[in-house]
């Protein structure tokens, strides 16, 4: 069982590697900001109804943060994303909620879930063994020496790449999903979001299952076609 983000144990997971997430962003000379918009292209924007939590959700989450691991998952992910006056910041774009629909909602992996939190309790005692306070109390300055010290091992480079990929997700979904209330991301980066949007009840977790296509019958009709297309030029 690893104890800190520094456990040379640590080996990365197969559910990360499959996300792709091998990018290391923190250490990156562009900016958290500029590395956001470059992810869409310049369109035009329509108009987008807000997205809300469930009133008993939204209950459930002003409760739950305040006390860990959304304590500390909400201030990781303010400092990430920050408030700026040149975009939207982790809270504009409700990332915190996101996280949350993630969590709770949407089919996601317990592996994946169970890294998260364990990444809050490594977080606040690296802090306290550093600064004998936990992340919330540090200053900005103190927070960044500490992600930025964190990044450097696989396993706090995986977890900040995790929460910085949920963030990514915040700003481009479609809001029925949590975040970019009123489509926010979406104008910040000139970005226009497919049609139709999905609302409530239609997001891909909620679908039936899609008809499983014979394979084999597929490659039957190929080779067929190509045959044909083969006899034809050698006619000509």
């Amino acid at each position: 069982m690893l104890k800190s983000f520094f456990d040379q144990s640590y080996q990365t997971p197969l559910w990360f590697n499959e996300k792709e997430l091998t990018k290391k962003v923190l250490s990156r000379k562009v900016s958290r900001r500029n590395l956001l918009k470059s992810a869409a292209g310049a369109t035009g924007l329509m108009a987008l109804p807000a997205f809300a939590l469930a009133p008993h959700a939204q209950a459930s989450l002003a409760k739950l943060k305040e006390t860990d691991p959304w304590l500390t998952l909400d201030a990781t992910l303010a400092h990430l994303l920050p408030k700026s006056a040149t975009g939207p910041s982790a809270a504009d774009i409700n990332a915190l909620p996101y996280l949350y629909q993630v969590m709770t909602v949407q089919p996601t992996l317990p592996q994946e879930k169970d890294f998260i939190v364990k990444g809050v309790g490594w977080l606040n005692g690296f802090a306290n063994s550093e600064y004998s306070k936990t992340f919330v109390q540090l200053s900005v300055q103190e927070k960044e020496l500490l992600l930025r010290t964190i990044s450097r091992s696989r396993a706090g480079e995986n977890w900040l790449n995790t929460l910085l990929n949920y963030i990514f997700e915040a700003m481009l979904s479609p809001p029925a999903y949590g975040g970019n209330p009123n489509g926010i991301g979406w104008q910040w980066l000139e970005h226009q979001g497919g049609f139709p949007l999905p609302e409530k009840g239609q997001r891909y977790f909620e679908l039936p299952p899609r008809a499983k296509v014979k394979v084999q019958g597929t490659v039957k009709n190929t080779i067929s076609v190509r045959n044909i297309a083969v006899k034809r030029s050698s006619k000509a």
